[in-house]
């Protein structure tokens, strides 16, 4: 099934003035588009008919009605990941069920999480990050992972950063730690034994404290000096909470991109220095990309 949104939105870069119209309005009421007729879209988006059977063709399907049932479709998904039951998983749901539920799965946990973050803690996390000697990641299990995929992003920058796999090097880390440093610690409940052990060991010694974490009071949100919120719209089948550490993920790479926007002479310098060539994937200029 085609994901209209995700083309329409591969396709902005290339659209004419009166296609991006369309685009924006689709967009921002995908709802009521699934209902209109062709001339009813081109109405309220100041075209012709032929204009958007048209720009359907152009963005991947065969007709407007083609568009109109795929972006029914989509909305019906989105609905079931977000209230209806029939988004578990279930023991004979086929291939391109699994597939349709964990993306939507995804998506509305992204979404959710988007409407969490607080810019002013964002910005103050990243202030705490700049200033710091070192920063240490924290995380057990699934978390773990996030705290090793930040730490090496972190090292790509050139900031002294460290994680440790074992709980027992992970206090070590902490009781090692002063005040000069940073500590960005990853649970999802906020309640994990290990990771408010932590937490007041680091707090005792005045070490500043971000924690990604979930959106309610918990020991761990009470001791971190930055919460930077997340959430999860997980199935009940044991999935290994994908999508809380997708959006955990996510936190990860906002903390990041923005420590690198607001020293981009130097990060980019690091991240020239670090970048590892691959024939077939430098350009024609010889121009270094930078990857999140």
């Amino acid at each position: 099934m085609k994901s209209v949104r995700v083309k329409l939105r591969e396709y902005l870069t290339h659209a004419s003035n009166t296609e991006r119209e369309i685009i924006q309005f689709i967009l921002k009421s995908p709802e009521d588009v699934s209902v209109m007729s062709v001339r009813e879209l081109a109405r309220v988006t100041f075209t012709s008919p032929s204009t958007v059977t048209r720009f359907c063709k152009k963005t991947g399907f065969n007709d407007y009605k083609d568009f109109q049932r795929s972006l029914m479709y989509e909305n019906a998904m989105r609905k079931e990941a977000i209230t209806d039951k029939n988004s578990e998983i279930k023991k004979d749901d086929s291939i391109e069920q699994l597939v349709n539920k964990i993306i939507y799965k995804s998506i509305v946990s992204l979404e959710e999480t988007k409407s969490l973050i607080d810019l002013e803690i964002l910005d103050g996390s990243v202030s705490v990050i700049q200033k710091a000697k070192r920063v240490a990641f924290f995380g057990m299990g699934a978390s773990l992972l996030v705290a090793k995929d930040a730490c090496l992003k972190f090292m790509r920058v050139n900031k002294v950063c460290i994680v440790n796999e074992d709980f027992h090097a992970q206090l070590v880390q902490a009781k090692n730690m002063t005040n000069e440093d940073a500590a960005i610690i990853i649970s999802y409940s906020g309640m994990t034994r290990e990771m408010v052990e932590c937490a007041e060991i680091l707090k005792d010694v005045g070490v500043p404290i971000i924690a990604i974490t979930c959106y309610h009071e918990s020991p761990l949100s009470k001791i971190s000096d930055y919460n930077l919120y997340v959430t999860a719209t997980e199935f009940e089948f044991r999935t290994g909470k994908l999508g809380s550490r997708l959006s955990q993920l996510a936190v990860i790479d906002m903390l990041y991109v923005t420590y690198v926007q607001e020293n981009y002479e130097t990060c980019m310098d690091s991240l020239r220095r670090t970048y590892i060539s691959k024939e077939e994937k430098t350009n024609h200029e010889g121009e270094i990309r930078w990857q999140i």
